[in-house]
């Protein structure tokens, strides 16, 4: 088989990756957007270069041979943003899991150990691709080596051949190094010769051929300033192109035979996507559907009840209400398991939802029951017309809080949880994607009776392990009720004004039509705004913008950098625009009309209670929690959601700050708690600590910023995070916070304190003892270690709110049936819950829902309510 190479230059694409792709998180909070973009380049050269041989190159540090010969060598760059530093590790490991070679060498830069291989390979007449983000290495360009340089961030790449690179800069491979000499580098910080640019040093090199052989025939060079320039920076014109040689000699212990690639096996890059967050990725990987062999089990016993006696229906019993459709709303029940001390049983879903004896069992208070999702038994059995009741353990939610890392909560996974195997998978049982399907009665018995009877016998252990870890009340107190609240709001879902919703539909379809029209005409042609090659042509070709974040190559025409580009010309505010508002139709309106229940008119969305690890409810079909609210036209799309019944409101309620008084509490920071106390606004305040001024001389600007630091500070900001968000240096953004640590000491005790408390136990706590577990604390790892401490100090934070809304939400739930209002409560989306409120009850509800709210918890300081009401959702904010 013909060889053929590919290198890459790992530190250059993660780069190109991290500034090219908005930053993204997993369901840890771990930045993945380099990971992501790095990964999509990967598979892409893997499927259209099909190597015989890889390597990946990484810089082993910020000192190279380089610094002896010019000690400002790199000199002023930037420190790399711990958002991206942090996702080294994982791209090192995503590596290994491709099986592909990475290598590092002290001393050396990634491009030396490219041009070391390349020049071996060269030797041998083996054909190399070389890929990079860095124009420097283009002087490798051979007969057998090409360079793609890769284009507008990382999804286009452009190749150069000999002919290619002639074509671009009438140069020769070696003549890079000359003309990187005399124009330099600003990324490098390669001085070059002051005053010359890129054409200026093409044009002297097509004379001279080299910088050696320039400055030996310097009288030749036409213009007097030019050649003084020339004069007086020889020495440094030398020296820079000596800095932008690639050392092709260097000592590395990788040879191409060393790095020789078979491919790699599907199977060892799932569990990383899955980790990562990478579905769509998942889908792309060739992974063969082999069917599974049957898990091993011992033989159970169990009977197929035919009757409802006292045997079967018993008190203290394990209850498997078996649902398999991802969406439980109305969705069929394929049967019951129950086990007691009695025995363990099989119940058909035609023969128990007959039975008056067997729902009268479901639905009594006083008859404890063991189960496993709750919310999903009591919706499911809900839209039957029954009741469940007397819940008093949920093995998913018990699960959940000894472990909130582990995503795979499936029945199995969790009662191998205690080292129970006696149970498949319902992959096993029902089969997968087109072949899913209900078995036979007696293997469908089999398997919801073993679910029933593994409930059964695990219960105890997993109860200890609560105990023991000082949860039992957090779960008796906490979860296990507000999993009835959360099936009561899902059952009941919000009206939705369908109607409503598609005219805002034609509204914004009709605008974006204007806007494109308007797009077309200030570009003076036709084009497809959605394409970001087209977009870039018109921007900064025809228009000639500034190219803010230009690749050395290419153009990005992402979210920041048209924000940058507003105030230059009326276009790109349009452009702005147009991509939000096709965002909100197309998920927003088109979106939300898919997922109108046609029997209720209603969106029924399920909350997601054992998924986040800071204890966060999110929701799915549809994310209520992220409607945008920025944009007129997104608030609007609120005024959709309406009550159910004539004559009642929408009436909203949401925590002030309550996370920001959460830390005063936690942090015990006096400056906080005063503030909080006499009911100070806190960013004003901030602003006034910070910038030493009176509060009537405190700016908007100032509180913006006060705001924007108020907030990182509890998501452990960093320098570059902050400086983004306010759009200042990452120096100034520094100073900010160190400024904020030093007006608020209590919150820096806090933060040195729980990074220590991280470290010693493992974990971080709650006010309400909510466990995250952070083994990556004492990391050797300064990324992953610094990634650990920053979750270390917002998990008590964020985690408690988390607790104290859902608190709320029990004590508010119980509280409306006890008071004999109809008022019901519809949503929570992150510090606010939503109600429908008939209109005579509203004065009631404004005293009622402030006092449950603000009382939820105590704190040092006050819990600050404010609420709204009027005829939609929109109205009520």
């Amino acid at each position: 088989m013909k060889k053929k190479v590919v290198l890459l230059d790992g530190n250059s694409i993660a780069y190109r990756a991290f500034f090219a792709l908005p930053l993204l998180n997993n369901d840890k909070g771990i930045h993945t957007n380099a990971i992501y973009g790095f990964t999509m380049m990967l598979m892409r050269i893997l499927e259209e270069e099909k190597p015989t041989h890889m390597l990946v190159a990484f810089d082993a540090g910020k000192t190279t041979f380089r610094h002896k010969t010019f000690s400002e060598y790199k000199g002023g760059r930037q420190k790399t943003p711990p958002e991206l530093s942090e996702q080294f590790p994982f791209i090192r490991e995503l590596l290994d899991a491709f099986h592909i070679k990475r290598y590092e060498l002290e001393n050396y830069e990634a491009d030396d150990i490219i041009g070391t291989l390349a020049k071996e390979a060269d030797s041998e007449n083996v054909e190399v691709k070389v890929i990079s983000g860095d124009r420097d290495l283009l002087q490798l360009v051979s007969e057998t080596t090409k360079v793609s340089i890769t284009r507008k961030g990382i999804t286009e790449v452009e190749e150069y051949t000999p002919e290619a690179l002639f074509e671009k800069y009438s140069l020769t491979a070696k003549q890079i190094i000359d003309m990187k000499g005399l124009m330099g580098d600003t990324s490098d910080n390669i001085p070059g010769v002051p005053g010359v640019g890129e054409k200026t040093a093409i044009k002297l090199l097509k004379e001279f051929e080299t910088v050696e052989n320039l400055y030996e025939n310097l009288e030749g060079v036409s213009g007097k300033k030019l050649k003084e320039k020339l004069e007086a920076n020889k020495e440094q014109a030398l020296m820079s192109k000596e800095l932008a040689t690639i050392n092709t000699t260097a000592p590395i212990a990788v040879h191409l035979h060393d790095i020789a690639y078979n491919g790699y096996e599907p199977a060892d890059v799932v569990p990383i996507f899955q980790n990562l967050g990478f579905n769509s990725l998942l889908d792309k990987l060739d992974v063969k559907q082999e069917e599974q062999e049957p898990t091993a089990l011992d033989e159970l016993s169990f009977e197929r009840a035919e009757e409802f006696n006292s045997d079967v229906l018993r008190t203290d019993s394990a209850l498997i209400v078996e649902v398999q459709e991802d969406n439980y709303h109305g969705a069929a029940i394929q049967g019951f398991g129950i086990v007691n001390d009695t025995g363990c049983y099989f119940v058909p879903a035609e023969l128990a939802l007959k039975s008056e004896e067997f729902k009268a069992w479901l639905a009594d208070e006083n008859i404890a029951k063991s189960t496993f999702d709750a919310k999903r038994a009591i919706v499911a059995l809900k839209w039957k017309g029954i009741e469940l009741r007397g819940i008093d353990f949920d093995l998913l939610v018990a699960a959940y809080l000894l472990d909130p890392s582990d995503t795979d909560k499936d029945f199995r996974s969790v009662a191998k949880m205690k080292g129970a195997h006696t149970v498949q998978s319902d992959e096993e049982v029902y089969g997968k994607g087109a072949k899913r399907a209900v078995p036979a009665e007696e293997v469908l018995g089999d398997h919801i009776a073993r679910k029933a009877s593994v409930l059964y016998n695990v219960k105890q252990s997993f109860i200890e392990e609560l105990k023991r870890n000082e949860q039992y009340e957090l779960f008796t107190e906490l979860e296990l009720p507000l999993s009835r609240v959360l099936a009561d709001m899902e059952y009941t879902g919000v009206k939705v004004d369908t109607g409503r919703l598609r005219g805002m539909g034609n509204e914004l379809s009709a605008k974006l039509g204007h806007i494109e029209k308007d797009i077309h005409e200030l570009a003076g042609e036709g084009f497809n705004i959605n394409s970001p090659k087209q977009l870039g042509t018109v921007l900064f070709e025809k228009l000639n913008l500034p190219a803010m974040k230009k690749t050395k190559t290419g153009y990005s025409t992402s979210a920041d950098v048209l924000e940058k580009l507003v105030d230059h010309h009326e276009i790109v505010e349009k452009i702005l625009l147009y991509r939000q508002l096709g965002k909100l139709y197309s998920t927003y309106i088109e979106g939300l009309l898919k997922v109108v229940h046609e029997n209720t008119s209603k969106i029924h969305t399920r909350f997601n209670q054992v998924l986040t690890q800071t204890g966060r409810l999110s929701s799915t079909e549809p994310n209520l929690q992220n409607i945008p609210i920025r944009l007129e036209e997104g608030r609007k799309i609120r005024q959709a959601f309406i009550p159910s019944e004539e004559g009642w409101v929408i009436f909203s309620a949401d925590y002030s700050q309550i996370e920001l008084r959460v830390l005063a509490h936690i942090a015990r920071d006096q400056g906080l708690i005063d503030a909080f106390r006499h009911d100070m606004d806190i960013h004003t305040k901030t602003a006034m600590d910070v910038f030493d001024v009176a509060n009537d001389e405190v700016t908007s600007n100032m509180r913006r910023q006060a705001k924007a630091v108020n907030f990182g500070i509890v998501y452990g900001i960093s320098d570059y995070g902050l400086s983004q968000n306010l759009g200042i240096t990452r120096k100034a953004a520094a100073e900010f916070i160190q400024k904020y640590l030093e007006s608020f000491p209590g919150v820096k005790e806090y933060m040195d304190a729980i990074i220590q408390e991280a470290k010693q136990q493992g974990y971080v706590t709650t006010l309400l003892n909510r466990r995250r577990y952070i083994p990556e604390i004492t990391s050797r790892n300064f990324n992953l270690r610094s990634f650990a401490e920053r979750t270390a100090m917002n998990t008590p934070i964020q985690g408690s709110a988390a607790d104290i809304i859902k608190k709320a939400m029990i004590v508010m739930f119980d509280r409306l049936q006890e008071e004999k209002v109809q008022a019901r409560l519809l949503l929570q989306v992150h510090d606010e819950l939503i109600f429908e409120v008939p209109k005579e009850e509203v004065e009631k509800m404004e005293k009622l829902v402030p006092e449950v709210m603000e009382h939820a918890i105590e704190l040092m300081v006050p819990l600050k309510v404010d609420y709204s009401y009027g005829p939609t959702w929109y109205d009520a904010k």
